[in-house]
């Protein structure tokens, strides 16, 4: 109960502010709003390998700048009015937001099968440095693909269309986003809180004693590995959305840490502790930036200080956790 009351808190937050900023007549801070949304959801698909089945990913910018490019080429081709050629087939471009979600969504999970399916079968150190190889490997392709823009990357200008809505208005952009929050939210508890879920956190805790039950350890964690990485995507593609404008740096390692780090920041084993490690991370890097050319070392020294006495994450010193008898 208490953590269903954090979370409500916390999404209510979130809309409060970008309803006050949009109310204050201040579009920038709907537009961070937005950020801390998009970014959270891409914290908690990570969340369900990390904090779920501890699988430390540090290349889900993979799916991330994946999701981001689909839509981004999508978009270019439609207004280009040209064909995406894929060997021996066409596919039209599209404009529509849900066209593309749908292709960032479903291509996410394909790629997510291919590396998942040799990541898992790795543990620790290895498993880090071969998802960080695969979203490396992106990351270079996408700079020496001058087709799309190379290291320069690839802007659409415009946001995409969604129903007959202003998506260039940032408060209708902001419900869209908060609008995906809630449903990835709702959809991460359900999953955690079911069977599946509970086979997830017992291979986290002790995977032989779950094989020696009789549980398939391998798709528990692939099955995991392939939703985060789909729901990644679907941040990728919101994230070109709000900024209209995609680059290889999507796939860049950092880009895969800071999704690690809303994911600590806010707390794991959390269903929405990443959108509160996203929004304390964008707030500090806004407040600190805004005072001082050094903020990079002011914000890693909080960040330190979170992590060395904050454990759990902020989500967790607000909730506690649950002691069986």
């Amino acid at each position: 109960m208490q953590e269903i009351f954090f979370n409500l808190l916390v999404v209510s937050l979130v809309l409060l502010f970008a309803i006050a900023g949009n109310i204050l007549d201040e579009p920038y801070f709907v537009t961070l709003a937005t950020k801390i949304v998009i970014l959270g959801i891409a914290g908690m698909g990570l969340n369900l390998v990390l904090g779920y089945g501890g699988l430390v990913s540090l290349g889900h910018a993979a799916f991330f700048g994946f999701g981001g490019y689909i839509s981004a080429i999508s978009s270019i081709h439609f207004i280009n009015g040209d064909p995406i050629n894929l060997w021996l087939f066409e596919l039209s471009g599209s404009t529509s937001m849900i066209v593309n979600w749908i292709w960032a969504v479903c291509l996410s999970l394909l790629l997510a099968i291919l590396i998942g399916s040799i990541s898992i079968r790795t543990s620790g150190v290895y498993f880090i440095m071969i998802t960080l190889a695969f979203a490396q490997m992106l990351y270079y392709f996408s700079v020496g693909w001058p087709k799309y823009g190379g290291e320069d990357g690839l802007s659409i200008y415009y946001r995409n269309e969604f129903f007959s809505a202003n998506t260039m208005d940032p408060i209708n952009f902001f419900l869209i986003c908060f609008g995906w929050l809630c449903i990835v939210g709702f959809f991460l508890t359900w999953i955690v809180n079911s069977t599946y879920g509970m086979f997830l956190k017992g291979c986290k805790d002790n995977e032989e004693k779950m094989i020696s039950l009789g549980v398939e350890a391998f798709y528990i964690k692939l099955m995991a590995f392939i939703i985060s990485g789909g729901i990644v995507g679907l941040a990728g593609s919101l994230y070109v959305d709000l900024n209209r404008f995609i680059s290889p740096t999507a796939f860049s390692w950092h880009t895969s840490g800071e999704i690690l780090i809303f994911v600590i920041l806010g707390g794991s084993m959390r269903v929405f502790g990443p959108l509160v490690g996203a929004a304390a991370f964008i707030l500090l890097e806004q407040f600190f930036g805004g005072i001082t050319e050094s903020w990079q070392f002011w914000l890693g020294l909080i960040l330190l200080l979170i992590v060395l006495y904050l454990p759990k994450g902020i989500a967790g010193f607000f909730v506690k956790e649950k002691r069986n008898a």
